[in-house]
């Protein structure tokens, strides 16, 4: 079975509203008291992998005016969350919502267990009432609803279940084909975009672009690419298309991690992802000429297929940074497609940027991602330049392979085997906090 541009895109690439991993947890919650009369219920309990726990650790929740934790996305969700709408299923929370659910949480009804050797994305809800109870489980994928239960029988006429098995199968049968294909065979797909497609990679542009306006109007979170641009305005930093990047990119950042209520168009799964893949890309189109400005879609599409392609190797989450690794070398190929290189550079420029951040780790998705995400984006810009100039990191060194396939399969294993004991570590680190605080 083979995949086109179109196919990749839908799947791939999607709206989402807050950090992903909350919003996973608040679907869970949604569907399942969507099951109950009223949507009243009694208490939520909440099981979930190591890497959704440590994602919606700190994260900010969209609606929560700044707050975050695992119980309170739940509570939010399930209280006012619509699951219809999956990855922006905090959308239709409102101000009662919030109180309602803070209200919820001090009281003690929403627990969260965390599965510490559950292996894979997975998120299991379960809302008590009198005299009821609603499940729901999500596995692999952040909105894969793949069990839906009301008092112990399968709910097999909810709209919510009607695509379950096609989208997950569908999904494992792209991600076995990426691993597959050759850099040179994916990146032709790009020759097969068609108005719709552009129309589609343009509106992922408009809503990140939304949320680097956000952070640069108002410095939320850290503040980083406001504070990149004031160091500019203070002559302490000279404005360059690598410096553009950062700030464009880490802004939306700024914006996402702090709970801004809008959503991100995202790739691979990862908001983080869809901003890294997409705004570097855009940022670095202002510096060069009007045709090759003229490129910039395309050269978007190509960092989504490359992103798609890295994680079909290191699977959704991990302890290794995607932004760095994956969406950075999505971007690192884009602008190097943008400048008019082609697959040698391209191939090169995904070397360079694994040889420079293979070794980010991810310790959670919280307001300082948005310093990863400046330094993924200035990384991807300079691979590309380096690329094109023909500075290449040699097969010799490190995990670089002999192929930028090579590459990418040894990244996959660094995140899916040798990182093993790291992410249980930052995790370790991440539950004694919670006895300092």
């Amino acid at each position: 079975m083979s995949y086109g541009i179109k196919e990749i895109l839908r799947m791939e690439v999607a709206p989402s509203l807050g950090c992903t991993e909350p919003s996973a947890i608040a679907l869970a919650a949604a569907a399942a008291s969507s099951l109950l009369p009223d949507r009243k219920f009694d208490s939520i309990e909440i099981w979930v992998d190591p890497n959704i726990y440590k994602n919606a650790f700190a994260v900010s929740i969209p609606g929560a005016e700044g707050q975050s934790g695992l119980d309170l996305a739940a509570a939010m969700g399930a209280l006012g969350g619509d699951p219809t709408l999956k990855l922006e299923v905090l959308d239709t929370v409102t101000e009662s919502v919030l109180k309602e659910a803070k209200k919820l949480v001090g009281t003690g009804a929403v627990r969260v267990n965390l599965l510490e050797n559950q292996t894979g994305l997975y998120v299991r809800t379960l809302l008590r009432s009198h005299q009821d109870v609603a499940q729901c489980t999500i596995e692999d994928v952040h909105d894969n609803i793949t069990g839906l239960t009301l008092n112990g029988s399968e709910v097999g006429d909810s709209p919510l279940t009607g695509q379950i098995s096609d989208d997950r199968n569908n999904l494992l049968d792209l991600e076995n084909w990426l691993k597959k294909i050759s850099l040179q065979n994916l990146l032709s797909l790009v020759d097969d975009l068609d108005d719709d497609d552009l129309q589609f990679l343009k509106k992922g542009i408009d809503y990140n672009l939304r949320l680097a306006d956000f952070g640069l109007a108002h410095g939320p979170g850290l503040g980083i690419g406001l504070g990149l641009e004031e160091l500019v305005e203070e002559g302490l930093l000279k404005k360059d298309m690598i410096l553009a990047a950062r700030i464009l990119t880490s802004a939306a950042s700024d914006a996402r991690m702090s709970g801004a209520k809008l959503p991100a168009m995202s790739s691979g799964g990862s908001g983080n992802h869809g901003l890294t893949a997409i705004l570097p890309i855009v940022a670095v189109r202002d510096y060069v000429d009007e045709e090759k400005a003229s490129r910039a879609l395309q050269a978007v599409a190509v960092s989504h297929l490359v992103t798609a392609y890295i994680k079909a190797q290191t699977g959704r989450l991990s302890a290794v940074c995607g932004c760095s690794v994956a969406a950075g070398a999505g971007a690192a190929a884009g602008v190097t497609f943008l400048m008019g290189g082609d697959a040698h550079h391209i191939a090169g420029a995904i070397k360079n940027i694994v040889g420079d951040l293979a070794g980010v780790i991810c310790d959670g998705a919280k307001d300082s991602c948005a310093m990863k995400l400046a330094t993924a984006a200035g990384g991807a810009v300079q691979a590309a330049l380096f690329s094109l100039h023909g500075i290449k990191v040699q097969s010799t060194d490190g995990i670089i392979g002999t192929s930028p396939e090579k590459t990418m399969e040894n990244v996959g294993t660094l995140s899916t085997q040798g990182m093993i004991e790291t992410d249980r570590t930052i995790i370790r680190i991440m539950l004694d906090k919670q006895f300092e605080v």
